[in-house]
């Protein structure tokens, strides 16, 4: 089966221009039309985009985004109010629905056993098949891109299977594992077009597990390759009967009804996937093209496209439809006459052609495959125009009525209260207690159970924090040494919320400890005072600017933790020949974090408290310290605070002087490194280190860093006021030469 149709509207025929012709300003009308992604909630009115539609397919052929995209999103809404779905969209609904399977290895996207999991960007986990056959391109949990790039194609992308969550598979259960194994071979041979030796061992298989619905998926599939249409939809019923909200079996009934020539079957089968999930990316396409073809110029005819270029929405802004779209519209059979809220609904899906007729057509379609293959109704293969006319009001050609197994391998129908030889059952729930180990969840790296587990691309799992430091300093992979540059880039490390799931579920006293471990070691990082990181750089001053370029993984580490502790601050010192660093320093106090594509990171952070250095250590290769804090000591006494008062504003003035003087390059980059100086402050000691513009000019000042770090160690804001008065005066006469 197709699972990328051609692109809508590529069969549309331009209407030729000519003075005044409706093809002569085309691109100008389309402006006014509907645009898919234009989301319609239950007060917007369906006959709206259904005239904008048909306008924009009488302009001519679709250029750019599909036009008739934001129909099908509100066929598709309509749909879902009619079937009782609701407005909000449910995520992940039908993988919970009736006939899916229960327990702990469950696919997200059909609902059924895990086999050859994949693990998302996002975090969620999928079978191999679902994500292989691209079903779809966001992900049913929380509509994420399952593809880094947000592609559709899995080839640019090659999927890598979860190797810890395929290893507990083929422990705890083997059986189904092999089942999946099973269906690998048989996806082999319908890829190789040998659907009679699929035929064989799908059936040959179902008669050995009749509960087996992919089995019975690939038989169906493995039919209509023969054009045994009328058995595969038989498979398909059954399928639907036992598992009524998994969103494939629609489409694939859906593509037998299309290719068999009931297009308007299968475009509600199509709109009943979408209902159960929008973002079904083959169905969409399906619907999308059957509108195109079905509401094009030559299936309605010259009238309506004459008629279309005098409708008011198309002149006007305000949306309202003609008489005679209107009439069209109808003669299409969206049951105009069944209303809600103001907006025309589709019938819901329901078993409606007659059964004999319906399986005669499918038959019949057999002899007309071999002389010129099977063509759709909107090319007016099958069907008179009567029955065009009435071409979407049908409904389904089968009843969902349940099938057993015949020995021959095909399906009958049972009667009214009986039941199958084998129900479905949960093939797989309950894990023995000698076949969990925690061993199995244990990371390759710390060698302690999985905290916040995080799975690259290339299918390995470890703790997010052992991981990132891991990334720290080698873009690969810890195991394989695979490149995981965009992976880093991306900095996206979701947790594998499944392989989470189950050790809450099955090693919670284990996982209780590691958490109380865990919020040990981040205590300790917090500490202010005790084991403070250092950084060892250059000078800092409170109140000024400190931006940061880091590279190295030890202080990638060390930022990293000072984020994730909440504390966003450590110390910064210049470095030391004799102690590694020296005895004062200042906090700085994390402001903006800008991660590079590399794993480096530009750090914007500003001087906070200053600092004495009581005891040095070391902590996974950066410098850690116990501090204490320094103060400026107040003055008391009104005649010395008066002086003080006197001698800041001497200061303060000869520093204006002093900056006003400078040339006008050096003035520019001081501004645009360190900012304007701070005005001056009325209470010199309502700040435990002083008035900010003395840090500023001290940052600014060209000073040898040792006689900075004196300064920076003052606790009076009078020497501290003297000594900056001293280097004034210095630079002053400089100038002045």
């Amino acid at each position: 089966m197709a699972f990328s149709p051609a692109a809508v509207g590529s069969e549309v025929s331009p209407e030729p221009g000519g003075s005044g012709s409706p093809g002569e300003d085309a691109d100008g009308e389309r402006e006014l039309l509907p645009r898919p992604g234009e989301r319609l909630v239950p007060g917007n009115r369906l006959k709206e985009v259904v005239g904008a539609s048909l306008a924009s397919l009488c302009l001519g052929p679709l250029a750019g985004p599909q036009r008739l995209g934001t129909l099908v999103d509100c066929l598709v809404l309509n749909y879902r109010l009619r079937q009782g779905l609701g407005w909000s969209r449910d995520r992940g609904a039908a993988a919970e629905g009736r006939g899916a399977a229960e327990g702990p290895l469950r696919c997200c996207g059909c609902g059924r056993f895990l086999s050859e999991p994949v693990t998302v960007p996002c975090g969620h986990t999928y079978c191999r098949r679902c994500l292989r056959r691209e079903l779809r391109t966001r992900c049913r949990r929380c509509r994420d891109w399952l593809l880094p790039a947000g592609g559709t194609s899995t080839a640019a992308a090659p999927l890598r299977t979860s190797v810890v969550l395929n290893q507990l598979a083929e422990k705890w259960f083997p059986g189904e594992c092999e089942r999946a194994r099973t269906g690998s071979r048989l996806e082999e041979l319908l890829a190789q077009g040998r659907f009679r030796e699929a035929l064989g061992a799908a059936s040959q298989a179902l008669r050995a597990d009749s509960s087996d619905l992919m089995l019975r998926i690939y038989r169906a599939e493995s039919y209509v390759g023969l054009q045994e249409y009328k058995t595969a939809i038989e498979d398909l019923n059954f399928v639907i009967s036992k598992m009524p909200n998994w969103p494939e079996v629609y489409f694939r009934k859906g593509k037998v009804l299309q290719d068999s020539g009931f297009v308007g079957d299968a475009l509600q089968l199509f709109l009943q996937c979408l209902a159960l999930d929008e973002d079904f990316l083959p169905a969409k396409l399906e619907v999308e093209r059957t509108l195109c073809d079905v509401l094009s110029p030559e299936k309605l005819g010259e009238s309506l496209k004459e008629s279309a270029w005098n409708l008011p929405h198309i002149r006007n802004k305000p949306f309202i439809l003609g008489s005679e779209v209107t009439e069209s519209y109808c003669n299409l059979q969206l049951c105009p006459e069944q209303s809600l809220g103001g907006s025309e609904v589709l019938e819901p899906v329901s078993g409606s052609l007659n059964r004999a007729q319906s399986a005669h057509a499918l038959n019949s379609t057999k002899d007309l495959a071999k002389e010129d293959g099977l063509k759709r109704v909107s090319s007016e293969p099958l069907l008179s125009g009567q029955e065009k006319g009435a071409l979407l009001k049908r409904k389904l050609s089968f009843s969902e009525q349940d099938a057993v197994v015949c020995e021959d391998g095909r399906n009958k129908h049972k009667k009214q209260g009986e039941s199958t030889k084998r129900d479905m059952t949960l093939a797989f729930g309950t894990i023995p207690g000698d076949l969990i180990d925690v061993s199995d969840f244990e990371c390759s790296l710390c060698m302690r159970l999985f905290f916040e587990p995080v799975t690259t691309p290339c299918g390995h799992t470890f703790c997010k924090g052992c991981l990132e430091r891991c990334l720290d300093h080698a873009p690969q992979c810890p195991l394989c040494k695979e490149s995981l540059k965009e992976y880093l880039a991306s900095r996206k490390y979701s947790i594998t919320e499944l392989l989470e799931e189950l050790i809450m579920k099955y090693l919670s006293d284990e996982l209780y400890e590691r958490k109380r471990i865990h919020a040990e070691e981040t205590a300790e990082h917090s500490n202010l005072t005790k084991n403070v990181p250092m950084f060892v750089c250059t000078m800092a001053y409170p109140t000024v600017p400190c931006p940061l370029h880091v590279f190295e993984p030890r202080y990638r580490l060390m930022i990293r933790r000072s984020i994730e502790t909440g504390t966003k601050q450590f110390g910064m010192c210049i470095s030391d020949s004799q102690n590694g660093f020296a005895d004062y320093g200042c906090m700085l106090q994390i402001r903006n974090v800008h991660f590079l594509p590399d794993g480096r990171s530009v750090v914007d952070t500003v001087g906070g408290k200053r600092f004495r250095v009581l005891r040095r250590g070391m902590k996974d290769g950066y410098c850690t310290a116990d501090i204490e804090y320094l103060e400026d000591v107040k003055v008391a006494d009104e005649e010395e605070l008066k002086k003080l008062r006197e001698l800041h504003n001497f200061v303060y003035n000869q520093a204006c002087s002093w900056f006003q003087n400078l040339r006008n390059k050096f003035r520019t980059q001081i501004l645009q490194h360190f900012g304007p100086m701070p005005d001056r402050e009325e209470n010199i000691q309502a700040m435990p280190n002083g008035p900010a513009w003395c840090w500023w000019l001290l940052a600014v000042l060209p000073v040898d860093p040792r006689y900075q770090l004196s300064v920076l160690s003052m606790m009076s804001l009078k020497d501290r006021l003297i000594k900056i008065q001293h280097i004034l005066t210095y630079f002053s006469r400089d100038q002045s030469k």
